[in-house]
């Protein structure tokens, strides 16, 4: 499977992304979310609902209730927002999924500030 060409907003610091990551159903979801806001490395997390997911770990299919975080942020953040969560996710290896966002200009902007510091 080939990658997508990269483009100059893959490069681009104030570019928005969305990062995915999930935690376990029974982790305090909104202290973790709280965190990553008042740390600015975010402008906003969404905490959806538990979920099941299944899964495949070490050999093995698996399943487990989670909770999906949605956290909107800037491609300049993302290293940052890496190693926080490298350093206080419960997980060994957590979901870091990041999306390019695009979106009305207002909200952007406000994404942009609210991470800038």
């Amino acid at each position: 499977m080939e990658s997508a060409p990269i483009t100059r907003d893959d490069l681009d610091a104030s570019a928005v992304v969305v990062v995915l990551t999930t935690l376990p159903a029974g982790a305090d979801a909104l202290a973790f979310a709280r965190a990553v806001v008042d740390e600015r490395l975010a402008a906003c997390v969404g905490v959806l609902g538990e979920m099941q997911s299944v899964y495949r770990w070490q050999g093995a299919v698996e399943h487990a209730p989670e909770r999906q975080l949605v956290i909107k942020t800037t491609r300049g953040q993302v290293a940052r927002l890496t190693d926080w969560l490298a350093a206080h996710h419960p997980y060994e290896v957590p979901e870091l999924i990041v999306m390019p966002a695009d979106g009305g200009d207002a909200y952007l902007a406000w994404v942009r500030q609210s991470t800038a510091g």
